[in-house]
């Protein structure tokens, strides 16, 4: 069981890996993973199972900069359903007052999508009892490109590390906490390199498709029994 309030993570990240294997194993399209993963009901249960258990920011990476390189089919597919998902969340939004960022390029997604991001980012703007980011276009590396670039354009003289914090996609959001990757992988894939520096990281072999609230709660209360100590 989880001990107590102090211990659950303030910004709890999600690499959901697995779709594309979990469709497989039962003889289905690529899409079709994609399509369990991402659908109200699934995502619901995370979403209320973190507020639940005291999250404030629940992040899921839902395209990387990578991911480009897929079947335009499947890449289709994905954009399809983040601007289902995003309809869908608008009601859940307002009733809940969760505010919805969205952290990555934008001037690559397709413009219908954009155009529903940035609606739903500005309707939620002044929410803060709970925070959704959604990942799309994104890459750690290109972020950290990105915020060098943004910085030679400013004019800034010297930078430590809070002052380049502020040049990232992330910069009004906490750095990470906890990274959970489903899937069974072991690694990062270049997921917030800067932000998440000191997370504690939990690796489930379980497809996402299949990771319920039950397993974010088991990954949670693991993160409660670790102790950080920040490189002291």
């Amino acid at each position: 069981m989880v001990k107590t309030e102090e211990n659950i993570p303030v910004h709890l990240c999600v690499i959901p890996d697995g779709n594309r294997r979990w469709a497989k194993a039962k003889g289905l399209v690529a899409s079709a993973g994609h399509i369990k993963a991402g659908s109200y009901e699934h995502m619901k249960l995370l979403f209320d199972e973190a507020r639940n258990l005291g999250v404030k920011y629940l992040s899921f990476w839902g395209f990387s900069t990578e991911n480009w390189k897929r079947e335009k089919k499947e890449i289709d597919a994905i954009f399809e359903l983040m601007l289902k998902a995003v309809g869908e969340w608008r009601k859940e939004a307002f009733e809940n007052k969760v505010r919805f960022r969205h952290i990555g390029r934008k001037e690559r997604l397709p413009k219908e999508l954009a155009s529903e991001i940035e609606k739903l980012e500005e309707e939620t703007k002044d929410f803060d009892k709970f925070n959704v980011n959604l990942f799309l276009d994104y890459g750690g590396r290109d972020e950290i490109a990105r915020a060098v670039n943004k910085i030679l354009k400013s004019g800034v003289g010297e930078i430590n590390e809070e002052k380049f914090s502020e040049f990232l996609d992330t910069k009004d959001i906490p750095d990470a906490d906890l990274i959970i990757r489903t899937g069974g992988e072991k690694r990062l894939s270049g997921f917030m390199p800067f932000q998440g520096a000191y997370s504690e990281l939990y690796f489930s072999d379980v497809y996402f498709p299949d990771f319920n609230a039950l397993k974010l709660r088991k990954a949670v209360s693991e993160f409660s029994n670790r102790k950080r100590n920040f490189g002291k």
